[in-house]
């Protein structure tokens, strides 16, 4: 609170005030959060910079900087609300919005740091987060005054290419086997338990001991040999501890690793969090803080805000109608058996059990669930026709974009598809040593779509910069293997079997 005085009018301040106590008198709990006032130019700086107001030069944000600028000049885009998940949480205000868009604001953003705070995604997130970005600001700053500019930034260009190529999942499943000292050491061939030891020759032959005590340690040595161990999702890891990289080198993109997992949770659960923001900041502004006065310009921005486009998805939107919907379903006892078996259109449609278990049950989603499984557990049919979802695709014949699909098995996969890794296709490193000549083999695990090639083949270009040997990819281009490879020179592809 101590930063409210000089970030804050003391008009703001009251309103910040007010808001802040009908967050907590609906049960949001929350990080203390730093408000800031700027102008729409310091607000498009600090928004190309990711919302931190300090971070690594790198010419990427001055386009994003340019997009931002033009978008409020042309009168196409405006930032309303920005939030930084931090302890304390940093959100920032336009000084020229009027005091129902600051109040819609405010309460928007007590939603989003009440969901960094108690979803278990964000669990693992640096909480001092403004503190390391002004780190790395001053770390990669000090390579390019002693490298220069152009060096550092090529290098730069090259990791931000490859940082969605983490394992989005390691910070909450464990995948590497810790080894003790016990299971380093070589295992014996001990052949079948006998209970009388004058059977052992004839149970356990000489022979028959020596042949499993080669095949233990064959496999024994094929696994040390083995480059990793295992396939290895996270292959940016693989490049911090593998590649021959310099330590400025080794550092940058250890940088880079680090903001891609510090950013990940709200890739992975962007329809939950702007759609709990949305759930409560509607409930403050209608039930508690809106004057009479501000009712049409909060209808207008707030229906801005859950505008959809024909065959796209609105994150707002989905988000708060299905919060909403679990919301309705536990408060009239719409779950469970009783309910699922229930094949009476009109007895489910009049079904209310009056439970009031909504609230309740809207936390407790809160705080277990990502999209995936937000999606999965309780996107429902009446839903999907509800909110009139479908699928989508490209009529070649008739030369426009068509509804596919409505049926709701089919939406509901081609969501979860579009959300599942984000959409990204799933790349491992299968082998460091590939062919015993020191080369990188990468594997793309199929799910039924192609890899866009020339994405693929900058992609092993950025890689073998990194790797500085010749780097492979397996994967399936119209339903056959292809091995493609690049030697630091040129491409070449092959045809193998899979």
């Amino acid at each position: 609170m101590t930063h409210e005085s000089t970030s804050l009018s003391a008009h703001l301040h009251d309103i910040r005030m007010r808001i802040e106590e009908h967050a907590r008198g609906y049960g949001l709990d929350f990080y203390d959060v730093i408000f800031e006032v700027l102008g729409f130019d310091e607000i498009n700086m600090v928004a190309a910079y990711g919302g931190f107001p300090n971070r690594y030069p790198h010419w990427r944000f001055g386009m994003e900087y340019e997009r931002l600028a033009k978008g409020y000049t042309y009168g196409l885009s405006k930032i309303y609300e920005m939030v930084v998940n931090n302890d304390p949480s940093y959100a920032y205000l336009l000084e020229s919005n009027a005091d129902v868009d600051q109040k819609l604001v405010m309460a928007h953003v007590f939603g989003h740091v009440d969901f960094f705070k108690n979803n278990f995604m964000f669990r693992h997130t640096n909480r001092k987060m403004m503190d390391q970005m002004a780190n790395h600001a001053t770390r990669v700053r000090r390579y390019q005054d002693k490298l220069g500019v152009d060096e550092v930034e090529a290098f730069v260009d090259a990791c931000l290419s490859l940082e969605n190529l983490v394992d989005y999942q390691s910070p909450y499943v464990k995948r590497r086997v810790e080894r003790d000292g016990d299971e380093q050491e070589r295992q014996i061939a001990k052949g079948f338990k006998t209970e009388r030891e004058y059977m052992e020759e004839y149970i356990n032959p000489p022979e028959y001991l020596r042949e499993q005590q080669r095949r233990l340690d064959a496999a024994e040595e094929a696994r040390v040999q083995r480059f990793p161990e295992h396939p290895e999702r996270d292959v940016l890891l693989f490049l911090v501890e593998n590649a021959p990289l310099k330590s400025w080198q080794h550092d940058v993109l250890s940088i880079v690793r680090e903001e891609a997992y510090y950013f990940a949770p709200q890739g992975q659960t962007k329809i939950m969090n702007e759609g709990w923001a949305v759930l409560w900041h509607s409930r403050i502004m209608t039930e508690k803080a809106l004057l009479p006065e501000e009712i049409i310009d909060y209808a207008d921005h707030h229906s801005g805000t859950l505008a959809t486009q024909p065959g796209q998805i609105n994150p707002y939107k989905l988000g708060v109608e299905l919060w909403r919907d679990i919301e309705d379903r536990w408060n009239k006892g719409r779950f469970g058996k009783e309910y699922d078996e229930c094949d009476s259109f009109r007895a489910r449609r009049e079904w209310d059990r009056k439970l009031g278990l909504g609230r309740q049950k809207i936390f407790e989603v809160r705080k277990h669930c990502n999209d995936v499984t937000f999606i999965d557990e309780f996107l429902t049919p009446e839903f999907c026709v509800e909110q009139k979802l479908f699928t989508f695709g490209y009529n070649e014949k008739h030369q426009r974009w068509e509804v596919v699909e409505r049926e709701f098995r089919k939406v509901k996969e081609k969501l979860l598809h579009l959300l599942t890794n984000f959409g990204q296709p799933s790349i491992v490193v299968e082998n460091g040593n590939f062919e015993n000549k020191g080369e990188l083999l990468l594997a793309h695990k199929h799910d039924g779509v192609d890899l866009k090639l020339d994405y693929a083949r900058d992609t092993l270009k950025n890689l073998q910069l990194l790797w500085g040997r010749p780097v492979n990819l397996v994967t399936r281009v119209e339903g056959r293997g292809v091995l493609f490879r690049y030697d630091g020179r040129e491409h070449s592809e092959k045809r193998v079997d899979l």
